[in-house]
């Protein structure tokens, strides 16, 4: 079992840029395909990104191609998205999670882990 923890979070004008990491502990990241979801008020949690194992694969949601960037270090123990060039329309609570398929995954209920989230706010 892993927990994982989100931060990085805050508040920042459009086309601003921020960078959230996923720290994990307990069973060591490199045995899980890693997502980022958000999810903001009154709407359904949406994929964002996901990493393979080593990172040799990522995805992305059609939303934030070209703007944001997953990837991973395993002797860290953490995942990071960075996301520039940021719209109001980013504004959500952003979660991390974790499975252990053998292909990355883009609904949530195909993951088996997940933190707590973190809020970021874009501001117009």
């Amino acid at each position: 079992q892993v927990q994982l923890v989100e931060s990085g979070g805050g508040l920042v004008q459009a086309g601003g840029s921020l960078r959230l990491s996923c720290a994990a502990s307990g069973r060591t990241l490199s045995s899980y395909n890693m997502g980022w979801f958000r999810q903001a008020p009154g709407k359904e949690r949406e994929f964002v990104a996901a990493i393979s194992r080593r990172g040799s694969s990522t995805y992305y949601g059609d939303s934030v191609k070209g703007r944001f960037t997953i990837s991973r270090d395993n002797a860290k123990n953490t995942v990071y998205l960075q996301m520039n060039s940021l719209k109001p329309e980013d504004t959500a609570v952003y979660y991390c999670a974790a499975e252990t398929s053998n292909q990355l995954r883009v609904r949530p209920d195909e993951y088996d882990y997940w933190g707590q989230g973190t809020q970021v706010t874009v501001s117009s």
